[in-house]
């Protein structure tokens, strides 16, 4: 086949991968309007139509689900095979991505607990032992009850924005969601500025990293539709590895720290900027020693900037509740269950019990990583501690996988930890109904309606019926 009918033919797939992407986020997208996480009231707010708009909503938002986890598995053979330019990979970012930035947040309502935390470092509330709850108003009447009362887990650098942006809109939540989405937008867009040079520092293709970290459905989904604040994080994350590589370990320390006073695990990142640092012919204990006190440094300042103190420290177990979902909270709870069938019950010794397990098996893992290091890298062990983390800690949501997936995208999107992140990347898509909340069985069987129309309709035109299909089309090779 001669090269011009080979380049016309990826064009093609391209195009086709672009459409399906873009109807299916259009149709989550819809469905958020019926059953997505919007404000009580305002122009995001669900639309009073005498129907069961709910679940419609559902049905819309899974059948969109499917065309856009199914577009973006195509597109990873197409990039293992004919890869498109990185160019041609953001645009079609941005055609799936546009539907989203105007519909109502899905997935998730963290979004107005951000809003909430906002203002109530606005008002001079300590937002490290107070909850939404002592705030009131309009942003806190969005929060859900779980978290009417808990304290924030963020750290100040997350909460600087957050103030600025609270004080910005007032009272109004539509304003509030639309711009805490813009900043997630601007966490992405500084993902895929620095993602294609890191991964050409790393020896990869660009081009498979913009598609495995970039395009991913959890970034479309989550840190876009649920203007996550880990957007801002994984943007930080990339740019200060990226700095390090380029000569700027202490500009690299500065950005990675600004990452981790948003969510501490990012941490991580430090010991890269300190190994890479080291490479750069630096004494490893002087990197080590430089690294540290440029983080230390910026910590200090940016919590005082931000005026929230280091409560945030004491904070960090707000997320994990009784009914937090993870690996270790699932094996304590089927211990407890076992135990009480038994009639030998211990309360919940097991789920912590597993618990510390899980964090053990996390410390550990961590610790073979830096073992290898010389053989694994400092961008791919980033990754795989992540990935420890997210896998044994001791609550988990979906996007948390993402953590781990930048930088293995940047190292070896083609690896096995990086095939498995795949796969779970399209799983993980689906595991959480679009209002956020935990699914009941009527509910789970029109999102299951939703999924098979989908289905139907890509067989029907053959989408995803091609001869050489495979589990894991374009990294199963």
């Amino acid at each position: 086949m001669s090269a011009p009918v080979l380049a016309s033919h990826g064009a093609g797939q391209l195009g086709r991968c672009r459409a399906w992407g873009v109807a299916g986020t259009m149709c989550v997208a819809l469905g958020g309007l019926g059953a997505g996480a919007g404000p009580s009231s305002g122009p995001l707010s669900r639309p009073d139509l005498p129907v069961d708009l709910f679940n419609l909503g559902v049905t819309v938002a899974y059948f969109g689900l499917v065309l856009l986890v199914v577009a973006w598995w195509r597109l990873g053979k197409l990039v293992r095979q004919r890869p498109p330019r990185v160019e041609e990979l953001l645009a079609t970012m941005l055609m799936w991505a546009a539907p989203l930035l105007v519909a109502p947040p899905v997935f998730s309502r963290d979004v107005y607990s951000y809003l909430s935390q906002g203002a109530m470092v606005g008002a001079g509330l300590d937002v490290y032992r107070s909850g939404p709850a002592d705030l009131g108003g309009p942003f806190g009447a969005e929060v859900p009850a779980i978290w009417q009362h808990t304290a924030t887990p963020y750290g100040p650098g997350f909460l600087l924005l957050a103030t600025v942006v609270a004080a910005l809109v007032g009272g109004h939540v539509t304003l509030g969601v639309l711009l805490m989405r813009l900043v997630a937008l601007g966490g992405v867009v500084l993902l895929a500025v620095c993602l294609p040079p890191l991964a050409r520092r790393c020896g990869v293709a660009p081009s498979a990293a913009v598609w495995l970290a970039v395009l991913n459905p959890l970034v479309l989904l989550h840190l876009i539709g649920g203007a996550h604040n880990d957007a801002l994080l994984l943007g930080l994350l990339a740019a200060g590895l990226l700095a390090a590589f380029s000569g700027r370990p202490a500009l690299g320390a500065v950005a990675i720290t600004f990452a981790a006073l948003i969510k501490v695990p990012v941490a991580v990142g430090l010991a890269a900027v300190a190994l890479i640092w080291a490479g750069r012919g630096v004494p490893q204990w002087r990197a080590i020693g430089a690294t540290a006190l440029v983080a230390v440094g910026t910590a200090v300042g940016v919590t005082w900037l931000a005026g929230t103190g280091f409560g945030w420290v004491g904070a960090l177990r707000t997320p994990v509740t009784a009914d937090s979902w993870s690996l270790t909270s699932a094996l304590g709870r089927a211990t407890e269950s076992l135990l009480a069938a038994l009639d030998a019950s211990l309360g919940t010794a097991p789920l912590t019990g597993w618990r510390l397990a899980g964090m053990c098996a996390a410390v550990a893992a961590a610790l073979l990583v830096w073992h290898r290091r010389r053989t694994v890298g400092p961008v791919q062990g980033v990754g795989l501690v992540l990935g420890g983390v997210v896998v044994f800690g001791p609550a988990v949501r979906p996007w948390y996988l993402l953590w781990a997936v930048v930088p293995l995208a940047a190292a070896a999107p083609f690896g096995r930890a990086a095939r498995v992140a795949a796969a779970a990347s399209a799983v993980l898509a689906m595991v959480v109904l679009p209002d956020g909340f935990a699914p009941n069985p009527g509910t789970l069987g029109f999102a299951v309606i939703g999924g098979c129309l989908a289905v139907a309709l890509l067989v029907m035109t053959a989408f995803a019926t091609q001869p050489d299909d495979d589990l894991a089309p374009g990294l199963a090779r």
